[in-house]
């Protein structure tokens, strides 16, 4: 199984990711202090650092866990060893495909990415500044996102990600939804430990996390 510290690869699912090209969206020009502070605000909740390292137990297992580090930047995205490339801009966390997190972070905030002719996500926060737990630990201040991409006219895939601030991606759960509103689990994630480089201005002082 290849992850990757995105939602793995929005999720074995490989619905998500059909097409040749991707569009997030032309993002209008912002200035450079309220873009610094905005990058600020939302690498927080993906701290991304050469060294960083995130560890999930997969549907609920104990007995193969997945870790995703980060190996190397390059051209402005971070590599990670499961194959995802991240970044963060002002707007907001994002591979070369898509963002998995937007600003602002308020609750009900939506955006839509377009990621082939014939394949669109739209995302929604459905809460924002709350806490959760996973076994990694608790964490203070959380945003819960719910993207859903429509399969065909019975079938809409949702993927519900949960990020915490200092930290990053602490819960991933992907369903099925049929038309008639039940929705069947297909693959979870759930952060165990992690360990973050002292020297990202998001992950200073943080130290590994115990299962």
């Amino acid at each position: 199984m290849k992850l990757s510290s995105v939602v793995v690869r929005m999720a074995l699912g490989a619905a998500w990711v059909l097409g040749a090209g991707a569009c997030a969206g032309r993002q209008p020009v912002a200035d450079s202090e309220s873009s610094s502070r905005a990058t600020e605000s939302l690498s927080a909740y993906y701290p991304l650092a050469v060294g960083n390292r995130w560890t999930y137990r997969v549907n609920g297992r104990e007995d193969k866990p997945v870790t995703v580090e980060v190996l190397k930047e390059e051209d402005g995205y971070f590599h990670d060893s499961q194959g995802g490339q991240l970044t963060v801009d002002a707007f907001g966390v994002r591979d070369r495909k898509r963002y998995l997190l937007r600003g602002p972070l308020t609750e009900g905030s939506q955006w839509t990415n377009v990621v082939s002719v014939a394949s669109t996500e739209r995302y929604r926060i459905l809460q924002a500044d709350v806490p959760c737990e996973t076994r990694a630990g608790s964490f203070p201040t959380c945003v819960r996102v719910e993207a859903s991409n429509r399969v065909d006219a019975n079938t809409t895939l949702i993927n519900a990600l949960t990020f915490a601030r200092g930290v990053g991606l602490v819960r991933m759960e992907l369903f099925v939804q049929k038309s008639n509103g039940e929705r069947m689990p297909q693959t979870s994630l759930e952060l165990v430990s992690y360990q973050l480089n002292p020297g990202a201005p998001t992950a200073r002082g943080q130290a590994e996390a115990a299962p």
